[in-house]
């Protein structure tokens, strides 16, 4: 478990890391587009993905980190009215985008192993960059949605586990029988 969170911690101060340089694209709106379609697609597929490999009991897991997500981050969206950068809205902290996107690849990581999280944790910190560059959220608000959808991953999602070992007894008239099947 320690190993999950060294490497969430990583990746948050890489994201920060990105913070650095939000001035520097020329082409904020394709950023910005980019962050928000992958907003609805991390989502998506990490939830399609649970139903196609027929894990049913990850596809509930990934609903409840996702509803809990949802709910701290519009909470406290609603609750402080932090301006946003650009001064659209008071409605800044945290960053959704960021707790969902993270969120996703959080599940990933504890659910299917760190490997399989790799580009998921790639794609939910570009979303985070693509926030800051488009001014509609700073470093703080990145990191506190991110936190969000980590932990609230975290709360819901255990290891899979396909079975692979069956094992079998059975005891007839004195005799014991032990049966041992693996599949590949």
């Amino acid at each position: 478990m320690n190993k999950h969170i060294s490497c969430n911690v990583i990746t948050l101060f890489l994201l920060l890391y990105f913070y650095n340089f939000s001035n520097l694209s020329a082409q904020n709106k394709t950023v910005k587009d980019a962050g928000d379609v992958i907003l609805f697609a991390l989502p998506v597929t990490t939830l399609a993905t649970t139903f196609i490999i027929g894990d049913t009991k990850g596809s509930w897991q990934f609903t409840k980190g996702l509803l809990l997500t949802e709910a701290l981050t519009y909470g406290l969206k609603y609750s402080i009215d932090k301006e946003r950068p650009d001064k659209s809205n008071e409605h800044s902290f945290p960053s959704g985008h960021t707790s969902t996107t993270f969120q996703s690849a959080a599940f990933i990581h504890k659910r299917y192993g760190f490997k399989y999280s790799i580009p998921a944790y790639a794609l939910a910190g570009f979303t985070g960059f693509s926030r800051i560059n488009a001014k509609k959220h700073d470093g703080w608000d990145v990191f506190v949605g991110a936190v969000i959808g980590i932990g609230s991953s975290y709360l819901f999602t255990t290891e899979y586990q396909k079975e692979h070992l069956e094992l079998t007894f059975n005891s007839e008239d004195g005799d014991y029988l032990f049966g041992f099947n693996y599949k590949f």
